[in-house]
């Protein structure tokens, strides 16, 4: 078993919910509980590698239950655990950050590749 011992608390919570995909799995199981092709679409842009590794990291981490009802065709539904639903109301904040900055960061992005590595002021 690894043992960690983290300088804040950022980055414990980074330790849960770092990477790409993950604040996005948790977002849209905030809303509701869903299959696992539902959550694909949703998200959209991720592998089937990615996601299923990134569900089974949030299951072991105790944030995302996973319920496999064991029938033909496989019917799994994910949802997230109390402990999920913390994490997830901690995002609820930088949710609103991206919304409300959301016109200012897509230029800042489409700016990236004709910036030639001086800041500008």
């Amino acid at each position: 078993m690894e043992s960690r011992v983290f300088s804040c608390g950022l980055d414990v919570a980074l330790s849960v919910i770092g990477g790409k995909w993950k604040p996005l799995i948790l977002f849209h199981l905030a809303h509701e509980t869903r299959r696992y092709g539902e959550l694909k679409r949703a998200i959209g842009g991720v592998s089937d590698k990615m996601l299923i590794q990134q569900l089974k990291e949030l299951n072991v981490d105790g944030v995302v239950d996973r319920c496999d009802y064991q029938q033909v065709p496989p019917k799994v539904d994910y949802s997230l655990t109390s402990f999920g639903r913390t994490l997830a109301d901690a995002l609820v904040p930088l949710c609103s950050w991206g919304t409300e900055h959301i016109t200012k960061v897509e230029e800042l992005v489409a700016n990236r590749g004709s910036n030639d590595g001086r800041g500008t002021t």
